[in-house]
This record gives structure tokens, C-alpha cells and sequence, in this order.
């Protein structure tokens, strides 16, 4: 799944004393791209061994959990019948347990056995076309989804349903994390790195000042920043329904599903911006919040005190709102 994208603001390649200044460079990677830039200096790795390790787990990443390679672990699994069981590397049991969490958390509005629905609707990697289904083939899809139908043991994933699973809403959060950890071992502590729309920063730029990183607003026909963050040692993903949907009737079909209707969520949020420590649970809980909608979702976050802002379609354009938590680490934001 491609979110919408968190703004970069960067002044090119800037110098500092010692050596230091800012490398930069990325790639096409999950349907989208990558892009990293990195305070570089004495101990860092050249930009050309560093793009090699970065493309190397991203690599890696899509072997164990791409739905649209046939040979990925996630899409072997998929194919077994009910009552099966496979092998599957740590990583993908980590995303499935993450995924467990958030569904409990939630009471199942986060879901990632969706795949069956995702492909009836037009936007799964079986997809044959986008369109809308029937109410029967809605309600035979979601009889092979859920996440109680998979049970993790001794390195192995199963499922007691013929369910699939999908990873997307979480695997570039994840990505983000992965390298971030990378990159810290190699000896890089101040980066801005961007996996598919998902951001996380540290450290500083040469001149001492924060990387900063703009929160886009709901527009389909330009990006257009809306509030402007500074980030160190902090993940932000932002779910919107503003890039990938289709019109049919003249109504307008969002690619984010409610598991609990198996259709396209139809309320006004048009946008959610989840900012965490941990890339791969902002990642996650923007995808929960953006299918809870404004209301159910603002409850949720402030209970749980998520940093989250929320802009909301109104008759009179868009409404902004943000969480307790967003505003204590954040306040206002600046402006763009």
C-alpha cells in the first residue's frame, strides 16, 4: 500500500567544520521510492557502501514480505490451505505479533488478513480491477479474514482458515526502523530517512539545527505542506484516502477498508499524522486511526495518548485537530 507522503525540507548538501556535510541518496523500492540523507564525517561509511547496505535489507524486506512477488515467504504462506503451518522468518513473526497488538487494541478495526477484500475491491496484488462487489462477495470474503485465525509457534506461523496476510500497513514502518538500526551500527547517528512515505529522523545537521519534515496536506493535485515538525529519534507516518481510491457513480472509494464492513471507510478523515518512537507503530496506528475515522479515531488516540493530528473534510473545507500528546511535543508546529 502507498501512503501519502511526509514532505522533506532540506537545504542542499550543506558544509560544517571537520569534514562534515550531508550525503544523499535513494532508490524505487515497495512500489515507491527511498531516500536517505545523512550527516557523513570521519567514521561513516561512503555513500556507495552505505546505498549497498540500505539496498541490501531492502531487499530483504521484499523477499520475506512483498504480496506482489509470488516466491516472498508472505505469499507462499498464503497459498497453504487452512490448517497449515510454515517456517517463516523472525521478521515476519514480528509483524504479525505487531499486528496482533494493534488488533486487539482496537477491537479489529486494524486488520491485516485483508488481502481477500483488497483484491475484490481492485487494490490487492490479485486484484482484477477496481470495482464494486457485490454485498455476497463482500460477505464471502469476510469469511477468510481475521487475525484470530493465525497462531504463532516455535518459528512458525499458522492459521486454522484459509486466511492471507498482509503486511503493508506496516512493513515500510518496520523497513524504516530496520535501517535506522543499521545505520546506527555503521556509526551514522544524524539522518533523515524516508521508506514509501514513512520518516524518521535523528541527530542533527551540520549546522546544529533539527531535521525537519512537513506534514502534506489532503491534496491529490500537488503536495502542499501543512505543519511543519521537528524530529530527533522519532518515526511519523501519516494514512490518508486523498491518493489511492477510484470513483464509480460519481462516489469517490477509498483503498482503506474497515474490517468490519469489508467496504472502504466513508467518513470524513481525510488524513491522520501518528508520531512515535517506534516507525513501525506509527505506521500501523495511522492505518487504525484513519479506519476509526474522526470521531472513534480522536477518542482512541487521546486515550492512548498518541501524538496524532487528524484533518477532517467539512462543508467549508478542511478542519485540523490535534492530540493532547501532539501538542505537548509539538505545540502549534511552524508554519510551511
Amino acid at each position: 500500500m502507498v501512503k501519502p507522503a511526509v514532505c522533506l525540507l532540506l537545504a542542499s548538501a550543506l558544509l560544517a567544520g571537520c569534514g562534515e556535510k550531508i550525503e544523499e541518496f535513494g532508490g524505487p523500492t515497495m512500489g515507491s521510492h527511498y531516500s536517505l540523507k545523512y550527516l557523513a564525517g570521519e567514521g561513516t561509511p561512503e555513500p556507495a557502501a552505505l546505498k549497498a547496505e540500505v539496498d541490501g535489507l531492502l531487499a530483504e524486506v521484499d523477499r520475506q514480505m512483498s504480496t506482489w512477488r509470488p516466491d516472498s515467504d508472505i505469499s507462499q504462506f498464503n497459498r497453504l490451505p487452512a490448517h497449515s503451518c510454515r517456517v517463516m522468518p523472525a521478521a515476519v513473526l514480528e509483524l504479525v505479533r505487531a499486528g496482533d497488538e494493534l488488533s486487539a487494541e482496537s477491537d479489529g478495526a486494524f486488520d491485516l488478513t485483508l488481502e481477500p477484500l483488497l483484491d475484490l475491491w481492485g487494490f490487492g496484488p490479485q486484484a482484477r480491477g477496481e470495482q464494486v462487489p457485490s454485498a455476497e462477495a463482500i460477505a464471502e470474503a469476510r469469511q477468510r479474514i481475521g487475525h484470530q485465525h493465525l497462531q504463532i509457534g516455535e518459528k512458525r506461523l499458522c492459521k486454522d482458515a484459509a486466511v492471507q496476510v498482509d503486511l503493508n500497513s506496516i512493513a515500510a514502518g518496520y523497513t524504516v526502523d530496520r535501517i535506522a538500526e543499521r545505520l546506527g551500527q555503521l556509526g551514522v547517528t544524524s539522518y533523515l530517512l524516508d521508506v514509501t512515505g514513512e520518516v524518521r529522523a535523528a541527530g542533527r545537521k551540520p549546522d546544529g539545527s533539527p531535521w525537519r519534515v512537513a506534514i502534506e496536506a489532503p491534496r491529490d493535485d500537488q503536495q502542499v505542506a501543512q505543519k511543519v515538525l521537528q524530529l530527533d529519534g522519532l518515526g511519523v507516518s501519516t494514512s490518508g484516502d486523498y491518493r489511492n481510491y477510484f470513483e464509480e457513480d460519481g462516489k469517490r472509494y477509498s483503498h482503506t477498508l474497515d474490517p468490519q464492513t469489508g467496504a472502504p471507510i466513508t467518513h470524513r478523515l481525510a488524513s491522520v499524522t501518528v508520531v512515535d518512537p517506534s516507525t513501525l507503530r506509527a505506521d500501523g496506528l495511522s492505518t487504525l486511526l484513519m479506519v476509526l475515522g474522526p470521531k472513534r479515531g480522536y477518542a482512541f488516540a487521546e486515550r492512548a495518548d498518541i501524538a496524532a493530528f487528524f484533518v477532517t473534510r467539512t462543508d467549508q473545507g478542511f478542519a485540523t485537530r490535534a492530540t493532547p500528546a501532539f501538542t505537548r511535543r509539538f505545540g502549534e508546529g511552524e508554519s510551511p
